[in-house]
């Protein structure tokens, strides 16, 4: 049996039957080619271990094998892979099968509910406002004049510090730090990361370095994710901001000042220095570093472990370090293997020694 979606930890709703997922994510339903019915399907699982009572999906030509092999009751995929389902299990045929999946498999485990009210372990500072659907969990602090929105959930050995505003159905997970910040609705904060600290600003005198106050703040907008152990600093004397719907992962490190746009992705380890600016859509690849001061453009992607040191055009790939064109940086790679190649041949030969 699948461990997909174990009871032990995940909710569960269902059955479903395949018709009322067809028309739940808008796809066509095509009946099991070798006939009979479709059982309601109970769970979510991959290919390689659904069983009849379980729907799975194939967004990946790489894993024809294993959708072959399936014994899935129901299988999403793409129209070009449709006539690849086996014959006893029947097709939600759509455009963007990965994106059917999620949504049903959030029919099928939604979020855990909110069980309104406030541990008795927990400290609510006076001035503080915690709505009354709200949850907070045990040995979480809400400070002086915080605010804790309708429907959102702190959990244990949160700290929300004075005057920060959490907004309607957020997320924030154990032993998250908060401070200086203004979140919006349907934000979640991942277990350990830290928000509002800090940022990185000293003056350097003739007897040392001189920490310069960090007087901005932290503004996160509607339907953001932020990683675990993930650290977004606070402005200095501008604010730092994250845009509505951007994605970042865990271990990432936001500095002081900078700005992303909209639905920006910033993958694990990635780091971004003070001041850089990031417009709308554009993806950090894993251990991707900026340097300060510069503009990332719209749609733009850098590649993993890139260096970037000047400002990257709106919808370019670059990829390296210094950071370059993705054609460039591979033409370059290509040229050193070829260079390599010949030393090699004529040490071999004779006519590289001296």
């Amino acid at each position: 049996m699948s461990g997909t979606g174990d009871r032990r930890f995940f909710g569960s709703t269902g059955p479903y039957s395949a018709a009322e997922l067809a028309d739940l994510v808008g796809a066509r339903l095509v009946p099991p080619a070798g006939g009979g019915l479709v059982p309601d399907l109970r769970k979510v699982a991959p290919l390689q271990s659904a069983s009849s009572d379980e729907i799975s999906f194939l967004d990946n030509r790489r894993y024809l094998a294993l959708l072959a092999a399936t014994r899935a009751g129901a299988v999403i995929v793409a129209p070009a892979f449709a006539a690849s389902v086996p014959r006893a299990a029947a097709a939600l045929v759509i455009a963007q099968p990965y994106l059917a999946w999620a949504r049903i498999a959030a029919l099928f485990h939604p979020a855990p509910a909110i069980e309104p009210g406030v541990h008795a372990t927990a400290v609510i500072e006076a001035g503080a406002a915690v709505h009354p659907t709200a949850q907070i969990g045990a040995f979480a602090v809400i400070g002086s004049g915080a605010s804790v929105g309708a429907n959102s959930r702190v959990d244990p050995h949160a700290v929300i510090g004075a005057g920060v505003c959490i907004g309607a159905q957020c997320r924030i997970g154990a032993h998250v730090s908060v401070s200086h910040a203004v979140l919006g609705d349907r934000v979640t904060v991942y277990p350990g990361a830290r928000i509002g600290q800090d940022g990185f600003g000293f003056a350097v005198s003739d007897d040392g370095f001189v920490s310069v106050p960090q007087l901005g703040r932290v503004l996160i907008g509607d339907d953001v994710e932020i990683g675990a152990n993930t650290t977004v600093d606070r402005g200095s004397a501008q604010d730092t901001v994250i845009g509505a719907g951007s994605r970042l992962d865990n271990l990432v490190q936001i500095a002081h000042n900078v700005k992303l746009g909209r639905c920006c992705i910033v993958c694990g380890q990635a780091g971004i220095a003070g001041s850089t600016e990031l417009e709308d859509f554009v993806t950090l690849a894993s251990q991707a570093g900026l340097i300060g001061h510069i503009r990332i453009g719209r749609k733009a992607r850098v590649g993993a472990q890139a260096g970037v040191m000047s400002d990257v055009q709106a919808g370019a790939d670059v990829i390296g370090s210094p950071a370059m064109a993705f054609r460039e940086f591979f033409r370059n790679v290509a040229t050193l293997r070829r260079l390599s190649r010949q030393a090699k041949a004529g040490e071999r030969d004779g006519s590289g020694s001296a």
